[in-house]
């Protein structure tokens, strides 16, 4: 009875943490309603700034999580190649097809891409009462902070109404304590469905980084943006190396 209730307790935890992490997004998004940053060229500079860094995180993700859990699950090299691959191919179909309607969100895409199949694992991380599930779980919600800002400003330019901007950011947060609790009840026993869909993750993610978010992130005459990229990089790499720690 005992080990019953701490299991439910330990699940409610997941939904808890993930709900948080989950609401880094439409915070993120707040900020990124705030119009003016003075003077303009620093607006400007800001702007291109988080992109980078958003894209230094997305890298860092890949790198440090959804790549190295993957092929802990799914170690056969020609498996990891085909999805990864099969991840990227998936990516530049649905990105081609939002451009050709004039409807492209790579910046959103990404940060579902990364968010969704990182609660997944968090879901079984929880479950088997792995270490360092909290500190990853407050890692991903960093990291939601830059990806809803940028999200925002891109659905923004794009003309999307706020509300429909905002409704989106909501339900791909409320997203979160769902895949943790699929990732709880089953993809804890079956850890090579959810390499493979890290691995699938990954690949998108690098296609929408290298194609849409990096080449965004430019400005002529300007260097801190891509030391933006280099300080998201890091962030992840402390986050990782925190989590080898405990």
């Amino acid at each position: 009875m005992i080990g019953a209730v701490a299991e439910f307790d330990r699940f409610l935890e997941l939904l808890l943490f993930t709900a948080l992490a989950g609401a880094c997004i439409p915070i993120g998004a707040g900020l990124a309603r705030i119009e003016r940053v003075r003077p303009a060229w620093l607006e400007e500079e800001f702007r291109h700034f988080v992109i980078a860094f958003g894209g230094g995180v997305l890298v860092g993700a890949v790198a440090l999580v959804l790549v190295p859990e993957g092929v802990l699950w799914v170690p056969d090299p020609l498996a990891v190649t085909v999805l990864l691959l099969a991840g990227g191919g998936a990516f530049m179909v649905l990105d081609r097809r939002q451009a050709l309607k004039g409807r492209a969100a790579p910046q959103f895409s990404a940060m579902a891409a990364d968010f969704l199949p990182e609660s997944l694992a968090l879901g079984g991380i929880f479950a088997v009462g792995g270490e360092g599930a909290i500190l990853l779980a407050l890692l991903i919600g960093l990291q939601n902070l830059p990806e809803g800002f940028n999200a925002w400003r891109e659905l923004a330019a794009a003309g999307m109404p706020p509300r429909t901007a905002l409704g989106r950011m909501i339900v791909l947060a409320l997203l979160g304590p769902v895949c943790g609790a699929i990732g709880w009840f089953w993809l804890a026993d079956h850890e090579a469905v959810l390499g493979a869909v890290l691995l699938f993750a990954a690949g998108g993610i690098l296609y929408l980084t290298f194609q849409d978010i990096a080449p965004q992130s430019r400005l002529e005459r300007h260097w801190a943006p891509p030391l933006g990229a280099v300080l998201g990089f890091a962030l992840a790499l402390v986050g990782q190396l925190l989590l080898a720690a405990v």
